[in-house]
C-alpha cells in the first residue's frame, strides 16, 4: 500500500521542476488518476514494455513499442504475474501457477498395488478406496500392467531423481499440497491455489468499503485499519453531524432533518461525503468509509460520481449477537463515560445506577434497523460483486486479520 510518493521520487521531482514555484509543491492529485491507473493495469503495462524494451533491445524503440501495444490491447495481469514470477526459460513463462501432489512413498506404493481395472469398461477401481458393490464386477477386474511393487519402486526412484531438477524452475509459482487426504479436501486447495492472483508490484491506494448491521463491528474495523495503515477513517454518520455543528451550508441543509429525525436524502449525504472524499489525504493515503451506502440506489449514485471502492467487506453478524451487543451499551451522564453491562461493566454501584440507556439501543429499534439493512443488503453485496462475506461474530482482532489479508493481498480471479 502506498501513501503517496517517496522522499526519493519527492527530490527527483523537485530537480526536474526547480523552475517551477516550491510553494505549489506537493501538486494536487485528482482523484480520478490513481483509480485509472488502477483499473486499467497502467502500472503493469508500463512495466511489461520496458520489460520486452530491455530484452529485445531494438534499434528504433518508438515503433517497437506501438506495435507491442497494439499487439497486447488485449492485457492480461495475471498472465504478466507469470512472467514476473516464472523462471527465465520459455517454459517458466507460460505458467500462472504449478501445482505439486506430495505423498510418502509408503503410501504411493500402496495406492499403486491396490489398483484393479474393469477390462470390459476400462473403469479403475481400488481393492481398499474403491471396490465395486456387485460381485460381477469383482470377479472380472485385473491387475493392470506396471502396478508390481517392483516398478513401483523404479518410477518413484525415477520420479525423485527427475522431480528435484523440475521444481527450482518455478520457485515463485510453486505450490505443494499434501495429498495424502481425501481428495476433496486436496482438490479444496488446488482450487484455492489457482484463483489466487499473485501480488502486483503497481502502487496501490486502498479505498475500502465496509458493510454491515448496526452492532457489526465497522466501526472499530476502521479505526483499527486506519491507526495500523494511515487509511483516513469516513464515517457518514459522523460527517453529517460536524457538517451540522460547523454551521456550513451543507449543515444547515441537514439540519431539519436531524432535529425531525428523519433520513437525509441521498443527495445531501453526497454532497458531504464527496466534498471529503476529495480532500488531498483521501487521495494519497486511501479511505475506509462505513454507513454509507446502505442499498444499491446509494451505491449506483456514490459510483455514478466516480467513487469506486478497490475493496469491499460485509460482515455478517446473527440477531441475537447484536441484541447482546447494542442492547447492554449504557452511558454515564455525568462523565459521558460509555459502558456496557456485559464487556465493560461500571466500576461502582453507583455509577450504574444513573447509567442511562440510548433509545436507538432498544431491541424494538435495533430489530428495524437491522431487518432493514439486511432487505437491501442482498442487491448491494450484487452491485459489488467481488465483495468479500466475512463472519463478524468473532473476536475483533480475527476479523481485523481477514480484513487486512484481503486488502494486502490480490482479489481471488474467477474460474470459468
Amino acid at each position: 500500500m502506498t501513501r503517496g510518493p517517496s522522499d526519493g521520487g519527492q527530490q527527483g521531482a523537485d530537480a526536474l521542476h526547480g523552475d517551477m514555484d516550491a510553494t505549489t509543491a506537493p501538486h494536487r492529485i485528482p482523484p480520478e488518476m490513481p483509480q485509472y491507473g488502477e483499473a486499467n493495469h497502467v502500472f503493469e503495462l508500463m512495466q511489461n514494455m520496458l520489460e520486452q524494451l530491455l530484452i529485445h533491445q531494438p534499434k528504433d524503440p518508438i515503433p517497437f513499442m506501438i506495435d507491442h501495444l497494439q499487439r497486447d490491447n488485449d492485457y492480461d495481469v495475471a498472465q504478466h504475474a507469470a512472467r514476473q514470477t516464472g523462471s527465465g526459460t520459455p517454459e517458466g513463462r507460460g505458467l500462472r501457477q504449478a501445482v505439486v501432489l506430495s505423498a510418502p512413498d509408503t503410501v504411493l506404493i500402496e495406492r499403486n498395488l491396490g489398483k484393479r481395472i474393469d477390462p470390459q469398461t476400462g473403469e479403475i477401481y481400488h481393492t481398499t478406496f474403491d471396490w465395486p458393490p456387485e460381485s460381477e464386477i469383482q470377479n472380472r477386474l485385473i491387475v493392470p500392467a506396471g502396478v508390481s511393487e517392483g516398478e513401483t519402486a523404479r518410477r518413484l526412484l525415477e520420479y525423485h531423481r527427475d522431480i528435484v531438477r523440475i521444481l527450482p524452475s518455478y520457485p515463485k509459482i510453486l505450490k505443494v499440497i499434501p495429498a495424502d487426504q481425501p481428495c476433496v479436501d486436496v482438490f479444496c486447495q488446488a482450487l484455492t491455489y489457482v484463483q489466487t492472483m499473485h501480488r502486483s508490484n503497481a502502487p496501490f491506494t486502498p479505498r475500502v468499503l465496509l458493510c454491515g448491521p448496526m452492532g457489526s463491528g465497522k466501526s472499530l474495523q476502521a479505526a483499527l485499519l486506519a491507526q495500523k495503515y494511515g487509511l483516513v477513517n469516513v464515517c457518514c454518520g459522523q460527517l453529517l453531524k460536524e457538517a451540522m455543528a460547523d454551521k456550513s451550508k451543507y449543515g444547515e441543509m441537514i439540519r431539519p432533518f436531524f432535529e425531525k429525525e428523519m433520513a437525509v436524502p441521498d443527495n445531501i449525504i453526497m454532497k458531504v461525503l464527496r466534498q471529503r472524499l476529495d480532500q488531498q489525504d483521501c487521495v494519497e493515503r486511501g479511505w475506509v468509509l462505513h454507513g454509507f451506502p446502505r442499498d444499491r440506489d446509494q451505491a449506483c449514485l456514490m459510483d455514478g460520481l466516480g467513487y469506486k471502492p478497490n475493496r469491499v467487506f460485509f460482515l455478517n453478524v446473527p440477531f441475537d449477537s447484536i441484541i447482546e451487543r447494542l442492547t447492554l451499551r449504557r452511558t454515564d451522564p455525568v462523565t459521558g463515560e460509555r459502558y456496557h453491562l456485559m464487556y465493560k461493566p461500571p466500576p461502582t454501584m453507583e455509577i450504574q445506577a444513573r447509567l442511562l440507556q440510548s433509545p436507538k439501543d432498544s431491541e424494538e429499534q435495533i430489530k428495524l434497523r437491522t431487518d432493514l439493512f439486511y432487505r437491501n443488503s442482498a442487491e448491494l453485496e450484487e452491485f459489488y460483486g467481488r465483495a468479500i462475506t466475512l463472519n463478524g461474530d468473532q473476536d475483533p482482532y480475527t476479523v481485523f486479520e481477514y480484513i487486512e489479508s484481503g486488502i494486502i493481498n490480490p482479489l481471488p480471479k474467477k474460474v470459468p
